[in-house]
């Protein structure tokens, strides 16, 4: 496989990494070279077709795996799942300190941890049928593909600055997508690194699986700060590049406030659990009904179905309880 870097400006480029088996198609990697360093922005997941293509475009701009650091945007591992496989004994990885733990924390958990039966049931009280949300999780891309070992991150945080050639790069925490998402920011050539904070052809997953917070309320708030900012040009994680970035900020933030009016709206008649919120939500896919939908596309579903559950409950809209054993929104 002969992957062709594309230069985006002088010293940047993107590679276009195939995701075999996956709605995503592919990966925008980000390539920065500079006079003493590369710096490689997302990888692909941990898997042959990914980790061929990123050699062959690293081989075409001749860049050296010694004198090359990583940026990982977040910790979903279509952006983190060849980190450690890229990562030289001379290299450093940044990340988030939230994304980087949950990172290292899959990393750690054998196929049959017991915490991966938690978030089956979890599930399951969420009202995915029990067989269903087995097969979610075992096909599940943070399962399946995450990095092969634990890697030695390095922090960043807020306000954090990394320099590579004639970019200075500033780190701007966008939690939402993920607890720690992080983009990064060139003022002077106004770029936006979006990871997939921003996305201009599909929208951004925003899913939630856990008993507390509020992820849809952190993303929200998150796209108003970007919309801010003087953007020219958006380079995001997945699809193609564009301009309008405070456009397509607010054009999220109208689809989230939609979708829970949307799911208060199927609430109207009666106390429903996530997953059959999520079933009577309309989705932008090819399958006839939610019954075709394969599990693991359930699971992308229920998740988001949850996070605009909470969101609506944490403004008083809706309620939550336990029903024979299942969580009920009302």
């Amino acid at each position: 496989m002969i992957i062709l870097p594309e230069e985006i400006l002088p010293g940047l480029f993107r590679l276009e990494i195939p995701l075999p088996d996956n709605p995503l198609k592919a990966l925008n990697s980000y390539v920065i070279i500079g006079q003493d360093r590369a710096l490689v922005i997302d990888t692909g997941f941990n898997r042959p077709e990914c980790l061929a293509a990123m050699r062959s475009g690293l081989a075409e701009l001749a860049v050296d795996p010694a004198r090359t650091d990583l940026f990982i945007t977040h910790l979903h591992a279509d952006h983190s799942g060849l980190a450690a496989t890229l990562a030289t004994a001379t290299s450093r990885v940044w990340c988030s300190a939230v994304d980087a733990r949950d990172i290292n924390r899959i990393v750690a958990l054998a196929p049959d941890d017991p915490r991966w039966e938690d978030m089956r049931a979890f599930a399951s009280r969420n009202g995915f049928p029990p067989e269903e949300a087995r097969q979610a999780v075992s096909r599940h891309p943070g399962y399946k593909l995450a990095p092969e070992k634990q890697i030695a991150f390095t922090a960043v945080t807020e306000g954090d600055r990394l320099s590579i050639g004639r970019y200075q790069l500033a780190c701007l925490a966008t939690p939402g997508h993920t607890a720690g998402h992080m983009c990064l920011y060139e003022p002077r050539e106004k770029i936006l690194f979006a990871g997939d904070h921003l996305l201009r052809d599909i929208t951004p997953n925003i899913s939630h699986w856990r008993a507390d917070g509020d992820p849809l309320a952190r993303y929200l708030e998150s796209l108003a700060r970007i919309a801010a900012l003087e953007v020219g040009l958006v380079l995001p994680g997945h699809r193609r590049l564009f301009t309008d970035c405070r456009t397509r900020a607010e054009e999220l933030i109208a689809h989230h406030r939609r979708r829970a009016d949307e799911v208060a709206g199927l609430l109207a008649a009666g106390p429903l659990t996530a997953y059959q919120v999520a079933a009577g939500m309309k989705w932008d896919m090819t399958y006839r009904s939610w019954g075709d939908f394969p599990p693991p596309q359930k699971w992308f579903a229920v998740g988001e179905a949850i996070a605009h559950l909470r969101y609506l409950e944490g403004r008083g809209a809706i309620h939550r309880q336990e029903r024979g054993g299942l969580i009920v929104y009302r």
